[in-house]
């Protein structure tokens, strides 16, 4: 089964990218929903939130490590959403682990 994320880590796919390094990838989203709207995604494919474990929830944490790092470099000031959808009736449409990242504007809750 193929995995838009796992080709787009592996350049099968072009992106935008914002940052990289041997854990995680982060690009900009195709169809943004804010003025600044990236994703970061694992190296390593987790289907999604459910499978973190204690053998691959470094990965995790080093992402929520790197978003402030990737967003000052984006915006030096302002505040963002981390947004990340566990399940297709919670809107997951890829079954790879990602979080959204939206800022440049005001946001609401709940989001629509």
């Amino acid at each position: 089964m193929s995995c838009i994320f796992c080709d787009i880590i592996n350049g099968k796919i072009p992106s935008n990218k914002l940052y990289e390094d041997d854990k995680i990838l982060a690009f900009k989203d195709i169809n943004p929903e804010a003025p600044i709207h990236f994703l970061v995604v694992p190296k390593i494919h987790i289907k999604s939130a459910n499978e973190i474990k204690e053998e691959n929830s470094g990965v995790v944490s080093h992402i929520f490590e790197v978003i402030p790092k990737i967003f000052s470099e984006l915006n030096s000031s302002g505040d963002y959403r981390i947004v990340n959808n566990c399940g297709k009736k919670a809107g997951q449409t890829v079954n790879h682990l990602h979080f959204h990242v939206l800022g440049g504007r005001d946001m609401s809750w709940p989001p629509g």
